[in-house]
């Protein structure tokens, strides 16, 4: 069977098909339109006609070397939101038509104690990233920023009928990202949660700590996005460049959530942190952090990292999104703007995620 979707030949008898695709074609270099082998449908593989894929941070920090050595070239995103075109013979949880959505990994061991207890995302063997990896084969892995994307119907998730496909892309990253510490710490009712930076991350980080019915407060380099925040739900807003936002939030919080790539004053923000509070990262600057431990201990303090979410938790986080009407604040952008996007990343002028229009690749 030859399916045809724009460019992509997509023939179901092949070894491999062709599909177009934007790449890094060397660390630093801009994007550009090109054609990616992807492999063939297995048995219980599911065939995404892609038609939008979210640009996160890291796509940036990826494609221009910031967290190491890259495999190029490179085709970023792992936000990616589609439709089923095919299916293998041994799917049950996918039909075609489907609408269904890809993260940030495509694959694990599968055997570990992590990946059984449904915590794929640190999969003791390591779990295979959705781009800049290497598959089960030695084959690199490609992104959503092309046309069709080949996953294993075990790492593929359901997008509710709830959420549009556009502002559904981003919460596979941005979205689970955020809702796995909030959940993990038990955000909620009675609780005080600050979100450090509101940016792609960090506006969702909002929109479901205040979902989640806890007290939200943003904190940010500056007031510029209050209105903004407050209008995503956060209670309390303050400038982290004004001095007495620290004196007057000191010992207040039961969980921050840094969601910046950029490196913080550690100690001062678990100054502010009730006994037994919480101080969560989620960004990961480039450079490396300092910290006086007696931060942490005179306080019995906690300083955590959290990645994504496993499978089943990032399919709980889209259905508790499609329930309270959460969707990611986007600009839509076709993908010959990829490249100008991620300057204006760079530069904060997005509000508040930039989402590829797969039918423009």
């Amino acid at each position: 069977m030859v399916l045809s979707a724009g460019d992509s030949v997509v023939d179901m008898t092949a070894q491999t098909m062709i599909v177009p695709a934007y790449a890094a074609p060397s660390a630093k270099a801009p994007l550009e339109r090109t054609t990616i082998e992807r492999r063939a449908v297995g048995a219980s593989d599911v065939l995404i006609d892609v038609k939008y894929a979210g640009i996160c941070h890291s796509d940036i920090h990826q494609a221009r070397d910031g967290w190491g050595e890259g495999i190029f070239p490179m085709v970023p995103g792992h936000e990616i939101a589609g439709v089923v075109a095919a299916v293998g013979a041994d799917v049950t949880k996918f039909k075609v038509g489907d609408r269904v959505g890809v993260g940030c990994m495509v694959d694990s061991c599968r055997e570990c104690e992590n990946c059984r207890a449904g915590l794929e995302q640190y999969c003791a063997k390591g779990n295979i990233q959705t781009y800049n990896a290497l598959d089960k084969n030695g084959e690199p892995t490609y992104g959503g920023y092309s046309k069709h994307i080949v996953v294993d119907e075990a790492f593929t998730l359901r997008i509710p009928d709830g959420l549009a496909l556009d502002v559904a892309a981003p919460l596979l990253c941005a979205g689970i990202t955020t809702y796995s510490p909030l959940a993990h710490w038990n955000a909620g009712p009675g609780k005080k949660v600050a979100v450090v930076g509101l940016g792609g991350l960090g506006h969702m980080a909002v929109k479901i700590a205040h979902a989640m019915g806890a007290e939200v407060t943003v904190l940010s380099q500056s007031l510029r996005k209050k209105d903004d925040g407050l209008r995503l739900g956060a209670d309390h807003y303050y400038a982290t460049s004004d001095d007495a936002t620290f004196e007057q939030l000191a010992g207040s919080l039961d969980l921050i959530v840094s969601t910046v790539s950029a490196p913080l004053p550690l100690d001062k923000y678990l100054g502010l942190l009730k006994t037994d509070g919480a101080f969560v990262n989620v960004g990961a600057p480039e450079e490396p952090v300092s910290l006086n431990l007696f931060s942490l201990i005179l306080g019995r303090r906690s300083l955590a990292g959290s990645g994504i979410g496993g499978i089943q938790e990032t399919q709980e986080m889209l259905d508790f999104c499609a329930e309270h009407g959460l969707g990611a604040e986007i600009e839509v952008i076709r993908a010959e703007q990829i490249n100008e996007a991620y300057e204006r990343v760079l530069a904060s002028d997005v509000r508040y995620r930039f989402v590829i229009d797969a039918d423009t690749i």
